[in-house]
């Protein structure tokens, strides 16, 4: 099985740092990794090259110009471009447990997708927090990290196999890339924050693939920051409820408009 690992970002330099120093410390590197940037500046590109030296897969920085919110639009081309039979998607604000990547290839399994959560490193504490550098039950029981249920890794998974739609988050998620391009990956009429996520994971629903819902495996530490705007985020709640009253699996506006790697 060849694992794509695909991190979203855009401007967050700082975030990303993190994010690649915790990629540094994994037990097992995925097989390619995909940087899926909305129109980052200079800072972002100069750091992915310095990282590049020293990764152990071939990274690619998948950039368009800024031009907005367009996440969907660059997961798409990204998604694309991967060459991996299974997919995950790691947001560039979530720094991976060194356990990440090896726990996500223990927990794939054809015809599920994976659903892993996700704690929380507080605001005015995330410069603080440097990947293999800080204690991270020091900072649960001092609550630098709360949500402390989703953060503590067992000597066994807990799972729940379900088609909910409580917990559908993109900044930690895993599918067979054959189910992703069977839905036509992300919808790109999602034109602001929120709703992308949800709207891929029930098309997935809809294909025939429950999820594996996860905690205590695929660990993430989300650093928290001020919150998105979400004007958008009425338009984008009316867009998913119509996916789930109409079964829809296959968005028209996705991932088949870029060619895929061969």
């Amino acid at each position: 099985m060849k694992l794509s690992l695909i991190i979203s970002t855009y401007n967050q330099p700082a975030a990303l740092a993190k994010v690649l120093k915790g990629m540094s410390l994994q037990t097992r590197w995925p097989d390619e990794i995909l940087i899926a940037d909305d129109g980052s500046g200079v800072p972002t590109r100069e750091l992915i090259d310095a990282w590049r030296h020293e990764a152990q897969a071939p990274v690619y920085h998948i950039w368009h110009p800024d031009d907005g919110f367009r996440k969907t639009i660059i997961l798409n081309k990204t998604a694309a471009a991967a060459t991996g039979d299974y997919i995950i998607f790691l947001d560039g604000d979530c720094v991976p447990h060194p356990a990440f990547m090896a726990d996500h290839a223990e927990l794939a399994e054809h015809g599920f997708w994976v659903q892993g959560r996700r704690c929380f490193v507080e605001e005015r504490f995330v410069p603080e927090f440097v990947p293999g550098k800080i204690s991270i039950w020091q900072w649960m029981f001092s609550r630098r990290i709360t949500g402390v249920l989703k953060g503590v890794r067992l000597p066994f998974p807990l799972v729940s196999r379900d088609k909910n739609q409580r917990g559908i988050i993109g900044c930690n998620m895993a599918a067979w890339r054959d189910d992703v391009v069977a839905v036509n990956g992300f919808d790109e009429e999602y034109s602001g924050w929120g709703g992308e996520d949800s709207d891929l994971g029930t098309r997935l629903y809809h294909l025939g693939r429950p999820r594996k819902f996860v905690y205590a495996r695929a660990i993430i530490y989300h650093l928290n920051h001020p919150m998105m705007p979400r004007n958008h985020f009425a338009a984008s709640r009316a867009r998913l409820q119509e996916t789930i009253r109409s079964r829809k699996i296959r968005c028209e506006r996705g991932l088949d408009q870029y060619p895929a790697s061969s």
